[in-house]
């Protein structure tokens, strides 16, 4: 921090999966005695060899070497700037350990981006969003020391794709004491014992004895024509969402996250892709988990031609999520071209967090799931804040308009009459609701929600239900600071350990006669381990689980048509076919899938 302008400097990691080193004691790093190599002679060390443990952990709390405790926990509190890495031993494999060191502007993890303000009397600051207000922002540098800035005072607001933590770590560190450090590292897992009892949340998940099978379902993967520009010049480009097309039986579309909608018609024994809408320069895509990221078809769509998209827009300088109707030409092969009819928009409070699937309940009903929208932790708790959206299940009329909205209320919502409570909510207590889904048998609305530190959740969620985020995280109390004794908290169904996977990706109930032994079972999976599990549950329990196969690629979201088909979404570009007919849900082998 300089005396000349008021900037808070926070070279703390604030990049993904780990990161050390402040600024200020980076240039004692790097004058440490450290035999000369490249980045590549520190990486290929440290994979083939042995480090110390005991040493690897005093060097990480050498305050006068590195640092890397004055930025990160590693308990679970996030209390730091930097991520908390409670259990990254697990969620990461060493290579990736080593090379999120080597190069940590490579990835950002969500939540502790670069935030940049500049204020009208010419100051700057910079530092990981900790809190947020309407009247103030507040950011932590790498010391962990926070400083308020008045909204009132801030010309300029600004993320950033660079970490603070400078690279060239491993040119201050000898290349064994770079693989101390890993190795270290390494062993930081989640402790056993919190979970051991819980049924929700097994240790182990056996796999099925024949694993599905996965075939590519597309010719190639699709991609984003190579220079295309989105709303802010840079775009981030990926699979993220695929269906059948209502009443039109081999017609798909997918969703790239930069913007685009393909058609995919594979009728008469062929396949042909098509672009359906280019909304590029619509939709925000340059950070995160941000872009074209849920569609819904309308339930009359064969007669009204409308569907709806949930998507990102930067405008006024901020972040915000948005509700919009289009339409169908009248022979579905492509959108209409007219422009989009914004039904909700919610300004972000921080730059992720804000959900990511639409669907049409079986009530007609159109349910949108938001995210907390928070700083990391939620630290003013917006999900349990029911005079928000954030963090919520939203129910909406789309086919009607209520006074001063572009949509109408029902009725039946648990909340509606109650002074000071959005009566657009149906339930709440969520932190990221990724993908939701509805049991074609019985209703039942199956939400998977991504947790901040111990584990992701799949819940069976319920009218004016309270999930409990950020008073719980899984079946674990995680704070306190929202907590009301009165309360009740519905528990998930499961919660995912992080020696299984990071980012839960919510499925489908599979019903009918060709399913078999598949039957009721929930289908779902992991974005980063790959893993599709199939879970079952009894009375609001879960009865069983199995892991059923391995994508080749990220999954990112799971789909069925009216055939029967299950597919998984890749990221990379690929959808697949998940054939569960050389399988049964009930036999496994006697080898642990993890």
């Amino acid at each position: 921090m300089t005396n000349t302008r008021k900037r808070i400097v926070s070279p703390a990691p604030a990049c993904l999966r780990v990161a050390c080193v402040c600024l200020f004691l980076f240039g004692q790093a790097a004058t440490a005695k450290a035999q000369p190599a490249t980045a590549g002679a520190h990486a290929a060390f440290a994979m083939i060899n042995d480090g110390d443990i005991d040493r690897g952990a005093k060097l990480f709390a050498d305050e006068q070497r590195l640092g890397c405790s004055k930025c990160h926990s590693i308990d679970g509190t996030g209390l730091k700037a930097g991520p908390d890495l409670f259990a990254v031993g697990e969620r990461f494999a060493r290579r990736e350990l080593i090379q999120t060191i080597i190069n940590p502007s490579a990835e950002i993890a969500v939540g502790y981006s670069t935030t940049v303000v500049e204020t009208k009397s010419g100051e700057e600051y910079q530092g990981v969003l900790k809190q947020a207000s309407d009247d103030w922002i507040e950011l932590m540098g790498a010391d962990s020391q926070r400083i308020r800035i008045a909204t009132a005072d801030i010309e300029d607001q600004r993320g950033s794709d660079l970490s603070l933590m400078p690279e060239g770590l491993q040119a201050g560190l000898a290349m064994q004491e770079f693989t101390d450090l890993i190795s270290y590292l390494v062993t930081l897992k989640q402790p056993v014992h919190s979970h051991a009892t819980r049924h929700g949340m097994p240790e182990t998940i056996p796999q099925i004895a024949h694993p599905a099978t996965v075939h590519p379902f597309l010719g190639a993967e699709l991609h984003v024509p190579p220079g295309t520009t989105g709303q802010t010049g840079k775009i981030q480009t990926g699979l993220v969402w695929f269906e059948q097309v209502p009443g039109l039986r081999d017609h798909y579309l997918a969703l790239d996250q930069a913007g685009l909608i393909w058609a995919i018609d594979k009728s008469n024994g062929g396949e042909r892709t098509s672009v359906f809408a280019d909304l590029t320069r619509e939709v925000f895509s340059a950070r995160g988990p941000n872009g074209l990221l849920g569609l819904a078809f309308h339930p009359k769509f064969a007669l009204n031609h409308k569907y709806y998209l949930k998507h990102q827009v930067f405008e006024d300088g901020k972040i915000a999520t948005l509700l919009v109707e289009r339409e169908a030409t009248q022979d579905f092969a492509r959108d209409s071209g007219n422009p989009s009819r914004r039904l909700l928009k919610i300004v972000a409070v921080a730059e992720h967090h804000n959900g990511g699937c639409i669907q049409f309940g079986p009530d007609g009903y159109l349910y949108f799931g938001m995210g907390d929208s928070a700083p990391n932790f939620d630290p003013q708790g917006q999900a349990q804040n029911l005079g928000l959206l954030f963090g919520k299940m939203l129910r909406l009329d789309v086919d009607r308009r209520d006074p001063g909205l572009e949509y109408g209320i029902p009725i039946d919502n648990p909340f509606v009459g109650q002074p000071g409570v959005r009566p657009e909510i149906w339930a709440y207590g969520f932190r990221e609701p990724w993908r939701f889904s509805f049991d074609p048998e019985n209703g039942d609305l199956s939400v998977a929600d991504l947790g901040q530190e111990r584990g992701d959740e799949v819940a069976s969620v319920h009218r004016g239900e309270n999930h409990g985020w950020n008073v719980f995280e899984g079946f674990e109390l995680f704070s306190t600071g929202q907590l009301k004794k009165d309360a009740g908290y519905a528990a998930p169904l499961f919660a995912l350990l992080r020696k299984h996977g990071s980012a839960v990706m919510g499925g489908y109930v599979l019903r009918g006669a060709t399913h078999g032994s598949f039957h009721g079972v929930y289908v779902f999976g992991d974005k980063v381990s790959k893993r599709i599990w199939g879970m079952t549950q009894e009375n609001g329990v879960m009865k069983t689980i199995h892991q059923l196969a391995v994508a080749p690629q990220e999954i990112t979201a799971f789909a069925v048509d009216d055939r029967g088909g299950v597919f998984a979404v890749g990221y990379q570009g690929m959808v697949y076919n998940l054939d569960f007919s050389g399988s049964a849900f009930d036999e496994t082998s006697d080898i642990p899938s993890c």
